[in-house]
């Protein structure tokens, strides 16, 4: 059974299970892999470089900002006025952010930013965000602890 997807190529039910397994334990072996797909490890290493070289998905190294020096998270709600591509071009170039999305609702987009502590947040937001042409308004919020963080979603 093939899951279709809206956008980017059609993925039949052995890449979804590939996307899976790197899911689970992204340093899984392509051998490990190919046990559990049914497929050689030549095989998953191909398909593996072309779902990472079509960009349906990455293989990255993630770490909790808290344990790496980064005491501040927030996800920061944007309201623009006028074209909004331009604002979020200026927001995805900011080293702090992590997280760039165009949204429907109270923002027109959704910032996440990860600082070194709350000084660095307070710049960032007065210097650099509502700085940015077009930017009409922000609100912050920020994160206290962190609960849930998954990347399974997707093959479920």
């Amino acid at each position: 059974m093939s899951r279709k997807t809206t956008a980017g190529p059609d993925l039949d039910d052995i890449s979804w299970q590939i996307i899976e397994q790197l899911q689970e334990d992204g340093r899984r072996s392509y051998g490990a892999i190919a046990k559990a797909v049914g497929l050689s490890e030549a095989a998953v290493r191909q398909r593996v470089q072309r779902l990472t070289e079509a960009g349906v998905m990455q293989i990255v190294a993630v770490t909790d900002p808290l344990l790496v020096g980064a005491h501040r998270q927030a996800m920061v709600g944007v309201r623009v006025s006028g074209p909004i591509e331009p604002v979020a071009a200026a927001l995805s170039d900011m080293p702090e952010t992590i997280y760039v999305v165009l949204c429907a609702g109270g923002f027109d987009l959704l910032c996440e930013i990860v600082c070194d502590d709350d000084a660095h947040l307070a710049d960032v937001l007065a210097s650099r965000i509502r700085t940015i042409p077009g930017v009409a308004g922000t609100e912050s919020f920020v994160y206290l602890q962190l609960r849930k963080e998954s990347y399974r979603w997707g093959t479920h």
